[in-house]
Parts: C-alpha cells; structure tokens; sequence
C-alpha cells in the first residue's frame, strides 16, 4: 500500500500494510479559532509540540450568532498559550486580548510600535464601550439577561498593556524552541504587518489584512518570503476597487447635494485609518473646490487619539510626499472631545460633515447621530468601507427602511450612499499579486476572514489561475502543517508472519 502524495503526516509512526511512514519529531498544527466562515474575530492557533501561539486575537462582530462566540470560553486554556503575534490593531483582530488574559493568558504579545500605540487605544475604547453598553442595557431595560456584565472591562485591560512586547519590521525575532517570526509591511493600516512564522519543520506566513497596491497616505506594502503555508484574507476576494480619473466623485456630488438642501453629511468610519484617510480626501476635495468649505466635525476621543499617533513623525509611517499638514490641518477641522460636546452637535442645524466611529454603526458615538439624522431626508449618510453582515451598516447599505438603534427603531430617509474608494483592504487582483510574488511559492492557501461566497471564489481564482491548492478554513478547523509525505520518505518493512 502506498500513501497518497498529499497526505500529511500526524503522528510519529504509522503502520499501513507493508509500509511505515518515516517519524517527524514535532507535530504542527493550525487551529481556525475565528475569521473562518466570516470576516471577523480573526483567531489562528499554531501549535508546534508543547509550544502554542496565537496569531491575532479578534472580537467577533456583525450576526449574532458569531457575537455570541466572543462569550465563549476559547477551546484551549489561556494559560497555556505561549505567546501572541499581533499583525495590526483593528478590533476584529486585537480587541479580544483582554478577555484572554481574564482567561489566564500572561505571556508576551508581539507586535509592531505603532501596532501597540494604537491597540493600546482600541482596547481602552472597547472596555469603555462594553461598560457604556452595559450601564445603558440595565437603565433602558432592553437587555435579555438579568444581569448584563460586559466581556471585559478597563482593569482587564490595565492587566493586558504590559504584556505588549515591541518588534522590528523584517527582522526575525527569535522565539524559542527554534521558533522564529518575522513581521513584514502589509500597507493596510499604520504598522499593520504579515508575519512569516518558521519552524524547524516547516513554515507558514500569516497575510493579516492586506493593504491596496496605493494607500492614500501611507507606506506600500512590502513582499513577505514565501512560505510552505500561507493563511490569507479574502475580505475583497470578489471584486475589484473602483480607479476613476477624479477621486471619490460619487461622495463630492452626495456632499454637494446635502449641502444644498440643507442637510448634514454624517460618516460612519473605522478611527484608525480610516478617520485619517477621510480627511485626507476631504481635505484635497475642498483644496479644488470641488466640495463647499463646511465645517468636518471629527466626533470621538479614539480618532483623536489615533490621529495623533499617525502624527507621530517618529513612525516614519507617512508615504513619500504626504505630510500630516495634508489630512490633519483642514481649514474648517472641529473636534469633539467630551461626549457633551458630541450631544450638543445633536442640536445644530447647520450643513456640516460629522466623521464619527464605529464604522459598520456597530457602537460609538456615531449612534446618537444617526438616530437624530436618519429620519430626516435632507441628510446623507456615506457608508465608507466594508459593512459585514449583520451590521447595522450592511442593513443599511442593502435598504433598511428602519434601524434599532438603543432599543428603539429608528426610519431611515436619508441618503445613504457608499464610496467604495475608501477601503484599504486589498482587491481581488491586489490579492493575487501578492500570492503570485511571493517566493517560494506556497504548497498550500488556507483563504480566511472573507464571507463563505467570497473566500470561496478567491479559493478557486488561486488555484485556477496561480495553480496553488488553496482550502476555504472552516472554523473549528485544525489541519496538519508538518511537510507533504513524499514516496522517498516511505519506507518498505516486511510483512508480519
């Protein structure tokens, strides 16, 4: 009997008739912990003998029944992981790490300097948030349990922050047990990165979210060294980002409607990176005159914060030729630093544009305003990136005639327009070239953080076109990384008898 080319091994010894399959010392597996079958909570344990390490460590956001998982204890004790390597600080990727030190997680988290500056903010957002949401739920009476606590609250994140450990773009970083990891630009937000993880066995590279071949405002991306395995999001694995000869014209001609009738332009937007690159726009729109010079109100303490970290010249973050004058310094630019502050832009009546968090209208004081501004059809709201399912942004970017917003439903008529401009994820062909550049070419694509559809026609783009075997993850999923049996690692044993 012979085994199949493909097939991996996953103990020390196997008897199969007449053959045995040669030992390998240290058996590797990747566990898919989060960002299979959706496009969040992205999660990816690799365990490599006693060793285990977490790659990211995302909430889960969007349908409920993905929310609920962020309750759930993780399959494996906290305690015995080793270490976390953190690609960038989006919450669907970082905002889970104080619920996994509450579970008993003390080891170090790997990250980048401005992958720790701004984690540091989202996770004192994400603690105030759940607390906000919380105290709010018992007041309204609108929360199911009894007793609502929120997953974590700030001193568990006091617990998490000294746990960060700094590291350096492309420079291996010894972890131990002949372990190394190495973080490489991924160019879709400040610090974001991939991180190629080597074992004496074999080795995988982690893509994180990849940026577009051109970010707006910051450094591109560089090309990571292949690897044996690679784990790669497909957020935008089905379509391509529109390129038109005048930036953003759809989002000009929407804000010089609104302004015209007499309406206010509200924004829900991601602060970090995405804030920035919203004002950059804005800012070169009203340079050209090709949008009226209105007040652009920037509505939250975390964007505030997280500018000042894209400000920061020391990061050496910035694009060659962009400078913080270009989205930091508008002529009209108020901000909002109290939530006083943001109520009372509740009761203006001017045309004005408020960029304001969360992005997918998940949380954040972007609420109070869409539940004062959608009713009124003089308004526009501009969805500015992706909106997954079950987000109060894809109910209304797909036609929601209403919205529940705090308990109460709100009508929806205004505008609502989307500038698919804005995202910073990479496109479908964006995607593909980054596989096809990388060198060594891997053995095998395990396409993640995408919507089922999607994941699976990036899955099936790589194969047909790169010819690489490419596998959608499904979550729960643990495969086997150890290398690919070949016939000369089989070995002939006589027959027993």
């Amino acid at each position: 009997m012979v085994l199949p080319r493909r097939a991996n091994a996953q103990t020390l010894s196997v008897w199969c008739g007449k053959v045995e399959v040669m030992a390998i010392a240290h058996p590797v597996t990747l566990t898919f912990l989060g960002a299979a079958g959706t496009v969040t909570g992205s999660k990816y344990l690799l365990t490599i003998g006693e060793r285990r390490i977490l790659v990211d460590a995302g909430m889960f956001q969007g349908e409920k029944e993905w929310r609920l998982k962020n309750w759930e204890p993780l399959p494996v004790d906290a305690a015995s992981i080793t270490d976390v390597l953190l690609t960038h600080a989006h919450t669907d990727h970082s905002a889970y790490l104080p619920a996994l030190v509450r579970q008993g997680f003390t080891g170090p988290i790997w990250a980048t300097d401005g992958t720790i500056a701004l984690t540091e903010i989202v996770l004192r957002d994400s603690a105030k948030l759940q607390e906000s949401a919380t105290k709010e739920a018992i007041a309204g009476g609108y929360s199911k349990h009894a007793a609502p606590v929120p997953l974590y609250d700030g001193g568990d994140v006091e617990a998490t922050l000294p746990l960060f450990r700094e590291v350096e773009f492309d420079a291996p970083l010894d972890l131990g047990d002949g372990v190394s990891a190495t973080w490489v630009r991924a160019g879709h937000i400040l610090a974001s990165a991939s991180i190629r993880v080597e074992t004496p066995e074999t080795s995988v590279l982690f893509s994180g979210d990849l940026g577009r071949h051109d970010h707006p405002i910051l450094k591109p991306r560089a090309t990571p060294r292949g690897a044996a395995y690679v784990v790669m999001e497909s957020t935008y694995g089905d379509r391509e980002h529109p390129e038109p000869e005048v930036p953003h014209e759809p989002l000009a001609d929407a804000i010089r409607r609104t302004i015209e009738r007499g309406g206010a332009v509200v924004m829900p937007a991601f602060a970090i990176d995405r804030t920035e690159v919203i004002l950059y726009a804005l800012s070169q729109m009203m340079r050209e005159g090709r949008i009226p010079v209105v007040p652009v109100i920037v509505d939250g303490p975390m964007a505030l914060k997280a500018l000042e970290v894209y400000t920061d010249t020391s990061l050496d973050e910035l694009r060659d030729g962009v400078s913080v004058t270009d989205f930091a310094r508008l002529p009209t630019l108020e901000i909002t630093r109290t939530s006083n502050q943001s109520k009372a832009l509740n009761k203006r009546r001017d045309p004005r544009i408020i960029v304001s968090s969360s992005g997918m209208a998940e949380g954040g004081r972007v609420l109070h305003h869409l539940a004062r501004l959608l009713p009124d059809a003089r308004n526009t709201v501009v969805l500015t990136g992706f909106q997954a399912a079950g987000t109060r942004g894809r109910a209304l970017e797909e036609g929601a005639r209403e919205v529940k917003i705090n308990g109460h439903y709100v009508r929806v008529r205004a505008e609502i327009v989307r500038d698919a401009e804005f995202s910073v994820h990479g496109d479908a062909s964006d995607l593909l070239d980054w596989v096809r550049a990388l060198d060594p070419a891997p053995e095998t694509v395990f396409v993640t953080h995408g919507e089922p559809d999607v994941a699976r026609i990036l899955a099936d783009r790589i194969e047909d076109d790169l010819d690489i075997d490419a596998a959608v993850a499904t979550y729960g999923e643990v495969v086997s990384l150890l290398p690919a049996i070949r016939d000369e690692q089989i070995e002939e044993v006589p027959e027993e008898g």
